[in-house]
């Protein structure tokens, strides 16, 4: 018992230790969330959340939600995993690409009744998957601060025939902090 004990303490002491050490650099923070100051313009809010793995690579995950239907009249509503590639010389910062996947519903066809185009049914909204690459580039201030601009184009994979869209698309300017 007592050796189990013993090592116990060994090992919660060397986690301490190793905290302390790691992450004394703001930059190095592994933890980011921002917000697309752009989304307010097309009537969305995106939340992301950004994980470090190392100075070069990162995980995140992006959630969008439509409250104006008057300007972006197709999307409800998506959620975005993604995986960066950092090619900039301070920690995970400077020019990136991504490869992402998109859960989305999007509205489904539009079905005109007249040649003018003024009356039409709506088919039921349409939950699809999507694969997609990005590019963007990321500003880290010492207090942790952040802006970022990133764009990127994806493809509908399964339901894309339900809809009047088959692609799918990301710009966002980000403003965020790093924790």
């Amino acid at each position: 018992m007592k050796k189990i004990l013993s090592v116990i303490i060994l090992f919660s002491a060397f986690l301490a230790s190793a905290q302390n050490e790691i992450n004394d650099n703001l930059y190095e923070k592994n933890n980011e969330i921002t917000f697309n100051a752009l989304g307010l313009l097309n009537g969305t809010i995106q939340v992301t959340f950004e994980r470090h793995l190392n100075k070069k690579s990162s995980l995140g995950i992006t959630s969008t939600y439509v409250f104006s239907n008057n300007i972006n009249d197709d999307l409800n509503y998506s959620v975005s995993p993604y995986y960066r590639r950092y090619f900039g010389k301070k920690y995970a910062a400077g020019f990136f690409v991504e490869g992402f996947g998109m859960l989305t519903s999007i509205d489904g066809k539009k079905i005109y009744n007249s040649d003018d185009h003024s009356i039409f049914t709506e088919n039921p909204d349409v939950t699809d998957f999507a694969l997609g690459a990005g590019l963007g580039w990321k500003w880290v201030s010492k207090g942790g601060f952040l802006i970022e601009a990133n764009m990127g184009y994806g493809a509908l994979l399964f339901n894309a025939n339900k809809t009047d869209h088959n692609i799918v698309n990301k710009i966002m300017l980000n403003v965020g902090y790093r924790f």
